[in-house]
């Protein structure tokens, strides 16, 4: 008895520091099933995993594993008394509870233990899913400012004086570049202005270093995009498309600039548009 004592205590000590009251209460309150068994039969209990601990609650009930080597099977057997409780542990810290009770007849005497019959476990995972649905949600809500902002700017329809470039029909412009918070908003247009479909390969930006020294060179890094805004796939003849990309904040001099570039897919109608820093540096 003391034994059940002991273990009921180090599950309740487990999970109530790292779960909300309200889950415990329900945790608590869960009715549990009950198991049948008696002095005649053996009742077999098959878990999920091999069964690291099981105790039962009153000395007229007695289940018996496999201690030396590692086995999903246990066996329970019953004297006539009280009902009790049995508390099985897997050895992935699954922990599992019934009610036991004497039954002369028995209507079962195989139970195929699923783990969503698991009570818990030694190490809950509480914490972690809740920061994980934290995390998830502040993800949720910039996304959901982002959205809001991009549109505000493309109906704002506001320009800084057109950067732009044109190769055979397709004409690739930076329309504004706003900052706000910790984000630049590039708002970008595409013009088909020829006779054949465009398919949008990618659109991507990247920061162009010029490195100082006897032998002058180049190094261009790429700039993931926190978030796209009305990114076409394909740009028919004579359309148009209005978009926005959401950059980290970065700065640029004389020797660095951005490089935003439209590529084809299947197609030779790239395009390279140089943005310097007073733009960037800049912007409204």
């Amino acid at each position: 008895m003391k034994n059940i004592l002991l273990i009921l205590a180090f599950v309740i000590s487990t999970f109530t520091p790292k779960q909300t009251l309200g889950q415990v209460n329900e945790l608590t309150q869960k009715s549990l099933d009950t198991i049948y068994a008696n002095d005649t039969k053996n009742v077999a209990l098959f878990f999920p995993e091999p069964i690291r601990q099981g105790i039962t609650g009153a000395d007229n009930f007695v289940f018996t594993f496999n201690r030396e080597k590692e086995q999903h099977l246990g066996l329970l057997q019953a004297k006539p008394g009280k009902e009790s409780n049995l508390l099985i542990i897997n050895n992935d810290g699954s922990i599992f509870s019934y009610i036991v009770r004497y039954k002369k007849h028995l209507d079962r005497l195989n139970y195929f233990i699923p783990i969503t019959s698991s009570i818990g476990n030694e190490t809950p995972i509480v914490e972690d899913f809740v920061s994980a649905k934290a995390a998830e949600k502040s993800v949720d809500d910039n996304t959901y400012y982002y959205q809001k902002f991009c549109s505000y700017l493309l109906d704002r329809k506001q320009r800084i004086g057109r950067i732009k470039k044109r190769n055979e029909g397709i004409v690739l412009s930076v329309e504004n570049i706003v900052f706000d918070k910790d984000e630049l908003y590039f708002v970008i247009q595409i013009e088909n202005k020829s006779t054949l479909d465009y398919d949008l390969n990618f659109l991507k930006l990247s920061i162009e270093t010029r490195k100082k020294g006897k032998k002058k060179s180049l190094q261009r890094l790429y700039q993931e995009p926190i978030y796209k805004h009305n990114l076409p796939d394909k740009l028919v003849e004579n359309g148009t498309v209005n978009l926005v990309y959401v950059m980290p904040k970065f700065s640029l001099s004389n020797d660095r600039r951005a490089i935003l570039e439209l590529n084809e897919k299947n197609g030779e109608r790239n395009i390279e548009l140089r943005i310097s820093h007073r733009y960037i540096n800049n912007p409204n």
